[in-house]
């Protein structure tokens, strides 16, 4: 059976909504558009 006061110690709250956007807005990930941006960009250098 589920001990309820137990569970509520372990509770951690999560970030609230704004902080989670900026949370993950604010990391300067690439993802594959950018990578193969990039990629080609390298390769049009190079041939020129």
């Amino acid at each position: 059976m589920i001990n309820f006061d137990e569970e509520v110690k372990k509770f951690r709250p999560i970030l609230e909504l704004d902080q989670a956007e900026d949370a993950i807005y604010n990391n300067d990930l690439k993802d594959f558009t950018d990578i193969m941006q990039e990629m080609m960009r390298v390769t049009k250098e190079k041939e020129e």
